[in-house]
């Protein structure tokens, strides 16, 4: 059953960091593919995108925003009772970086610690994930790191980020409302064949293909299928907010904020669109920070509500969707949350 609850637990905080580097889809380009890229940039919505460097992974953003969100809200690192990280690209194919993390982050070896492997839908997931352990009574503080290193110099899609949220428990919080799905039989929409047992690397993925346009393209890469993404975001997105507001006995006016996984412009007006929803309640990441996967909900709101959640209590629905395929949604109340400003990193 894709609709739940959960009850006595508080979003405490949350936090991201970034890389530093800023990439542009318009000026780092080559300068025969500029007109291209100009249309392109018109159809998705994003200008610039952010880039680690070779060295620095998902996990050093992510603890980057968590030392500064366990600094922001005071908590004892011996107070975490679980870290969940959300990811798709972890430090190694096995051991789970949530445990590195774990000693890392110097907490407690009494710490639950684990992977999720889930991308763009992660965050209404994790939270629901991570909020039944604490709302179960046993767990009080938890921490869920969500994001991925996704971004290339030739994808005009992806950006870097990581990102630390904070759940306790409190038996007076008001009570989170899920929506949440999956649909396996469109795996293949947003896959990266390569690399699993089901086709292990092999001396030959290592070879490139050019297409018409002379581009080269990599056998182990990533495969999104956009026409199979427009469709299944724009078909089951809004049918999943709306009932996800029916069960948690709401009008679209009641909610402040409508925070959508940062896809591209083309499906997030669509989506906006269907559901009737104004502008100013729908705030947007894309142009400057583009597609940032699975930290996309957080992004857009430590850079456009912050301030806004950080007092007084906002109504916030989120919307994940994406790889899998899957889709989520989260209603929830934020009152007096830390959201420390973007990190750069």
């Amino acid at each position: 059953m894709g609709l739940s609850t959960l009850r006595n637990v508080r979003f405490a905080g949350m936090s991201t960091c970034m890389p530093k580097r800023v990439l542009s889809n318009l000026e780092d380009c080559p300068p025969s593919k500029r007109s291209e890229r100009e249309r392109l940039v018109r159809n998705i919505g994003i200008q610039n995108r952010r880039i680690s460097p070779a060295w620095q992974c998902f996990s050093d953003l992510a603890f980057d925003a968590t030392e500064k969100l366990l600094a922001d809200l005071e908590w004892s690192r011996d107070e975490i009772d679980a870290l969940v990280v959300v990811t798709q690209s972890p430090d190694y194919l096995i051991p789970s970086t949530a445990i590195i993390l774990q000693d890392r982050l110097k907490l407690s070896q009494a710490t639950i610690a684990y992977d999720v492997n889930l991308g763009c839908s992660g965050y209404p997931f994790g939270i629901h994930l991570l909020g039944s352990m604490i709302a179960a009574g046993t767990i009080k503080k938890a921490l869920l790191l969500v994001g991925d290193k996704s971004a290339s110099d030739n994808d005009p899609l992806f950006s870097d980020a990581g990102t630390a949220t904070a759940l306790e428990y409190d038996p007076n919080a008001t009570p989170m409302y899920f929506d949440l799905n999956s649909d396996g039989s469109g795996y293949k929409a947003i896959i990266k064949p390569v690399g699993g047992h089901r086709e292990p690397y092999a001396f030959h993925h290592s070879i490139p293909t050019k297409d018409a346009d002379g581009d080269l393209h990599w056998p182990d890469g990533l495969i999104l299928d956009g026409p199979a993404v427009l469709s299944f975001s724009t078909q089951r997105v809004p049918p999943s907010v709306t009932r996800a507001l029916e069960y948690a006995g709401l009008d679209r006016e009641q909610v402040d904020h409508f925070v959508f996984h940062q896809a591209n412009r083309m499906i997030n007006e669509t989506i906006r669109k269907k559901l009737g929803l104004p502008p100013e309640k729908v705030p947007s990441t894309l142009q400057d920070f583009g597609n940032t996967s699975g930290a996309s909900l957080p992004v857009t709101m430590t850079v456009c509500l912050s301030e806004k959640l950080s007092g007084g209590r906002s109504k916030v629905l989120l919307s994940g969707f994406g790889i899998g395929l899957s889709w989520g949604v989260c209603i929830l109340d934020i009152e007096n949350a830390r959201f420390p400003a973007l990190i750069e990193s």
